[in-house]
């Protein structure tokens, strides 16, 4: 098992090198407004869980943009692996990240807290 601080600089690099190629090398319209917020590493550096955000709230583009990134993660993984220097490319796993939408309802309720007073 890896120790935590190789965890977290390869989580690091991951996020860094992988909003570069969604960036410069994937030319899926459905990838366009994705930010990588950030990536969590497994102890055992086999699996990076990625963390992205859309500017759109609607059911329907979120879909489309997990179907670009799944359908891109091969070329991700792949280039990847010709910038990490690990043994073994973790696998990659896409999940959509709320903290945003979260944080603007606590938001929002704060400021409805703040009208009725």
């Amino acid at each position: 098992m890896a120790n935590a601080q190789r965890a977290g600089r390869l989580a690091q690099e991951i996020q860094r090198d992988v909003a570069e190629i969604l960036l410069k090398r994937i030319n899926d319209p459905r990838l366009q407004d994705v930010t990588i917020t950030s990536v969590e590493v497994s102890g055992d550096l086999q699996i990076a869980t990625i963390y992205y955000s859309l500017l759109s709230d609607k059911a329907s583009d979120q879909k489309k943009v997990a179907e670009g990134l799944e359908a891109a993660s091969g070329l991700i993984r792949k280039e990847l692996g010709s910038r990490l220097t690990v043994y073994k490319i973790p696998e990659l796993r896409f999940e959509l990240d709320n903290s945003i939408q979260y944080g603007d309802h606590i938001e929002a309720l704060i400021r409805q807290l703040h009208k009725k007073d």
